[in-house]
């Protein structure tokens, strides 16, 4: 199953104070100039990562296409994994379990991170703007056992999410029966195009269909794009 990513924006709750930026003695029109000068504040974006590898972890052209998105959009990213086992190992040449392996979801992590990786232990609120939640089966595996948008559906009763459309139509979306679950656990479920995002203004969380398509790979990317878009504008930065 290739899975979709939800994120969670500013109900991560971030503020800032700024000291005077204008010396005295300047003239309205000076300050004004000086005013304008002064760059906005980036975006302050947890990514949270659970392996590496759409079958056991986190699905790589999502995370990387969250990266590009985020990078072009000029936010400052963290990224998170937890310092756990992963669930199992697949061999991604088989899709069946390698039995006798085991690896731990930080380590895995980073390779997609090159490196620079924080416990998930280690995330507060009160530091970041947003989180964002790449799809892959390790959300399901190896962070609280749903995947991303029924991960949402579980914690915030009757948010609004989105896994694409409600039919396979012949294969198209041959995840469709996931909004059901969504359904079930009390949140809404809003078809959406695969390139497109749809937003919960009320509990500040933004989702796209993704790899929960089968489409080709440049779609997902837009889809993602979308998504990207969506969040740094509910920062507000």
């Amino acid at each position: 199953m290739a899975a979709m990513r939800a994120l969670v924006a500013s109900r991560l709750a971030a503020a800032s104070a700024f000291a005077s930026l204008y010396p005295s003695g300047r003239t309205p029109s000076q300050r004004a100039a000086l005013h304008l000068s002064v760059p906005r504040p980036a975006a302050r974006v947890a990514l949270v990562l659970s392996g590496c590898g759409v079958y056991d972890g986190t699905e790589i052209h999502e995370a990387s296409a969250i990266l590009v998105h985020l990078s072009r959009g000029g936010a400052e990213v963290q990224i998170f994994a937890p310092d756990v086992p992963q669930m199992h190992v697949i061999d991604h040449t088989k899709g069946q379990p390698s039995e006798g392996e085991s690896r731990n979801v930080l380590t895995e992590s980073a390779r997609i991170a090159r490196g620079k990786i924080t416990d998930l232990a280690n995330l507060s609120a009160a530091h970041h703007d947003a989180a964002i939640f790449p799809g892959g089966f390790g959300a399901a595996k190896n962070l609280l056992c749903c995947i991303a948008p029924v991960l949402t559906a579980k914690v915030l009763r009757g948010v609004e999410v989105t896994v694409g459309h409600e039919q396979e139509e012949g294969g198209k979306w041959p995840y469709a029966g996931t909004a059901e679950a969504i359904k079930a656990l009390g949140a809404k479920h809003c078809v959406k195009e695969v390139v497109e995002a749809h937003v919960d203004q009320k509990n500040k969380v933004v989702t796209t269909p993704a790899f929960m398509c089968e489409t080709a790979l440049h779609h997902i990317h837009d889809g993602i794009g979308a998504m990207v878009r969506k969040v740094l504008e509910l920062t507000g930065k």
